[in-house]
């Protein structure tokens, strides 16, 4: 949404102490847009009438800052100086989002307040709807593939379980939040991350780097905080629906509605469903997990006279999937005949944010989860249950050139599961406290302190510093440095899966000690505004983290196992990246990216280069917009560079090292309706896959149940004339998507 305002602002050469009446009004340059503006300073929000008119009494002139958003979900942020008594303005909406807008988007996730991207001192990016439209998916973990430094990882051919990276750390080192509450964890993030609606997505904040100060001490690697839209300002009804020529079908429901005066409704309804078994590379397995997927969601705000904030949210999720041989079928479930793994996921989240009745700002936020998951990975049953109920209370106080925030949370977790490891049911209460201030020394420089303590039952207390220093030149230049530690426990389901599909057991050699980690990263932001309205925007940045006690899966010693440990020496990740983004005559949209980075672990002064992991990576959106015919081309892709992969035996044909590969899509987008858009394209043009140049995905697909492989007395494969490899079944050597070239069509309507 490019924002055009048609007016001009006089200069005062002092600030009037005297309230000012402030009038707006909001279109489209057609008709009048009902929407939301948000004024920075005094954290309220003002909604425009059906005239698309608005007013707000200001205290006192001054300078301000306000936000419009549209139903869309495109936020505009703009700085007013009011001198008279009173105020009118006009603003002109368009339809697109210029990238260098996103710099005065409020963000929330960096600091836990609401705060200008390019004044927080905690460097935050932001991705609209508008970005993960550029290649539409049906759900959040496949729609970050685009993002520079972020890779959704999937970890198993069968069932096709994946986490998301960030700055090359795993899964359990990302932690991800739902509006600011921590319910993706534990289970939910082996299957849970597809069940999150594009559709309902305001906007997604990524930081990289420690948050644990705020979060916990998990949020070791990084947060992505998916930020749902506010009923009050979602469209009336929106619905998007998009199907593949491989027999994807996917579909957005969105109902907004005013229940009452007071009380505003969003509902969103998100069904997708994959039927159609495919066996490209003739393994006899199926190349991608068939999905029979619903997630209802429901969000409710509630206007009160204070005009302090109320919410609630609740979230049904229920998903049927299942991959294995082509001829499994449901009689098959449990059974040794034919192999399958067979997941059933029923989960039910409820969060809420109520601002206390206080003259200060009090907020507290509570969140309860209930995961259940019948499953079965062959003939081996896992059976668990997680319920996670979490509460935290924070003051939010400006005094002077301070900025305070003051909280308290707590987190409880029950955990169950039909192993030999959970022979009873696992329960764990953690209190925590956070305080966090930070300092304008002047306009230049600012600093941030922060302090987190959590008490365990088994690790005791945990202490988490975090500190950051932000500098801003006088030419509009960013640097930021952010410090802090972490400290982490293995949870050893949702991290290895691999041991539930027999192709390797999990050893625990020792009480494993928590893992604890340092990092620091600088992060330059620069924007250059060039002739002939064109725009360059870039953002560097260099982190180091350094984690003793490390918990790495060891899967080299023993090709059988999975042996866990902590590492006697260190481990450690580094790396580089550069964001760079370009827009021309709001008709070219470039965006770029590159990571350079090296994850490794140090024993007994030999390096090794972590499972899984790439040197180097790169992102790319080009958009191009034929305004004449009211079309839009979107380019996009990614490039991964070699990963070092796991191997069941040392005579294993398969490659140890992934090749260099790249991932491209291209889509037409067509505007010309008024409330419809059309939309299709190819996805992996290159028609790339994993398999290629290798024998086979999966070991021993022909003998999944390992009938047929004799053992040592070790339990170490042996190499025989039907087994020359001397392997076992292992469907873990995967590292990107198996589905190759396909076509899409899809349709959007929003009123």
């Amino acid at each position: 949404m490019k924002l055009i305002i048609f007016f001009s602002l006089l200069l005062s050469v002092s600030t009037l102490a005297a309230q000012v009446q402030f009038t707006g009004k909001v279109t489209d340059n057609k008709n009048a847009i009902q929407t939301a503006v948000y004024i920075v300073e005094a954290d309220e929000e003002v909604q425009t009438d059906a005239e698309g008119a608005f007013t707000y009494q200001f205290e006192n002139a001054g300078i301000y800052h306000i936000n419009i958003e549209n139903s869309s979900g495109f936020i505009q942020a703009f700085e007013l100086n009011l001198t008279k008594p009173e105020e009118q303005f006009e603003f002109v909406l368009s339809n697109e989002n210029p990238q260098t807008d996103l710099l005065n988007e409020i963000v929330i996730s960096g600091t836990m307040k609401p705060v200008l991207r390019s004044e927080s001192l905690v460097p935050v990016e932001v991705y609209t709807p508008t970005f993960f439209r550029k290649n539409p998916t049906p759900n959040i973990f496949e729609a970050l593939q685009n993002v520079n430094g972020v890779k959704p990882q999937v970890n198993c051919s069968v069932c096709n379980t994946g986490d998301i990276h960030i700055n090359g750390l795993e899964g359990p080192y990302t932690f991800v939040l739902i509006d600011g509450m921590p319910i993706v964890s534990g289970l939910s993030t082996v299957y849970g991350l597809s069940g999150i609606p594009n559709s309902l997505i305001e906007k997604v904040e990524i930081v990289k780097g420690p948050a644990s100060s705020l979060y916990g001490s998990e949020a070791v690697g990084g947060l992505i905080n998916i930020i749902t839209k506010n009923p009050l300002y979602a469209s009336k009804y929106a619905v998007d629906v998009f199907g593949t020529s491989w027999g994807e079908i996917n579909t957005d429901l969105g109902l907004s509605l005013k229940v009452s005066d007071k009380v505003h409704w969003l509902m969103g309804v998100n069904y997708f469903n994959y039927s159609n078994p495919i066996d490209k590379n003739k393994d006899g397995f199926t190349d991608v997990t068939l999905q029979d997927r619903i997630s209802i969601f429901n969000k409710f705000t509630f206007d009160r006279k204070s005009k302090k904030q109320f919410a609630l949210a609740t979230r049904y999720f229920y998903e049927d999937r299942w991959g294995g041989q082509m001829n499994w079928n449901r009689s098959h479930r449990g059974g040794t005949d034919v192999y399958g793994e067979s997941i059933y996921t029923n989960r039910f989240e409820l969060l809420g944010l109520y601002e206390l009745p206080f003259t200060e700002k009090i907020t507290s936020q509570f969140s309860i989860t209930a995961h259940d998951q019948n499953s079965m990975y062959g003939d081996t049953p896992f059976m668990a249950k997680q319920n996670i109920a979490f509460t935290q209370f924070y003051w939010d106080k400006t005094y002077g050139k301070h900025d305070l925030l003051v909280g308290t949370a707590a987190r409880y977790q029950m955990y169950d599961d039909n192993s030999a490891a959970t022979p009873t049911a696992h329960e764990t209460f953690i209190p925590s406290v956070f305080v966090q201030d930070s300092y304008e020394i002047n306009k230049h420089f600012s600093l941030l302190g922060g302090l987190r303590y959590d008490y365990h039952k088994d690790h005791k207390s945990i202490i988490t510093p975090r500190f950051a220093f932000r500098y801003e030149s006088d030419k509009g230049d960013i640097l930021r440095l952010n410090a802090g530690t972490g400290f982490r426990v293995v949870n050893l389901f949702t991290e290895e899966h691999a041991a539930l599909s027999g192709a390797r057991d999990v050893f625990v050699l020792e009480d494993l000690k928590p893992e604890k980690s340092y990092n620091v990263n600088v992060n330059y932001l620069k924007t250059w505004m060039l002739k002939d309205d064109f725009i360059l925007q870039a953002e560097a940045a260099a982190w180091y983290t350094y984690f003793t006690n490390s918990i790495i899966p060891d899967y080299d010693s023993n090709p059988n196992q999975i042996i866990y440990k902590n590492l006697e020496g260190y481990a450690e990740t580094k790396g580089i990246s550069l964001n760079v983004d370009a827009v021309y005559a709001n008709n070219l949209k470039i965006m770029m990216g590159v990571t350079l980075q090296d994850v490794s672990k140090v024993e007994d002064n030999v390096r090794t280069q972590q499972m899984l992991t790439e040197k180097f990576s790169g992102t790319w959106v080009v958009s191009y917009t034929f305004n004449r015919l009211n079309l839009t081309a979107d380019y996009s892709g990614n490039l991964y560079g070699p990963m070092r992969l796991p191997l069941v035996s040392e005579l294993d044909p398969r490659l140890p090292y992934s090749e260099t590969y790249s991932i491209q899509n291209i889509q037409l987008t067509y505007k010309g309706f008024k409330h419809f858009e059309l939309y299709g394209g190819v996805k992996n043009l290159l028609n790339w896959t994993p398999n290629k140049n290798n024998p086979f995905l999966i070991a021993r697909s022909n003998d999944p149940f390992n009938k047929n492989v004799q053992y040592d007395a070790n339990g170490t494969a042996l190499v025989t004339p039907e087994n020359p490899y001397g392997l076992v079944f292992d469907p873990t050597y995967i590292y990107a998507p198996n589905q190759g070239l396909r076509t899409f069509f899809g349709v959007r309507y929003n009123f």
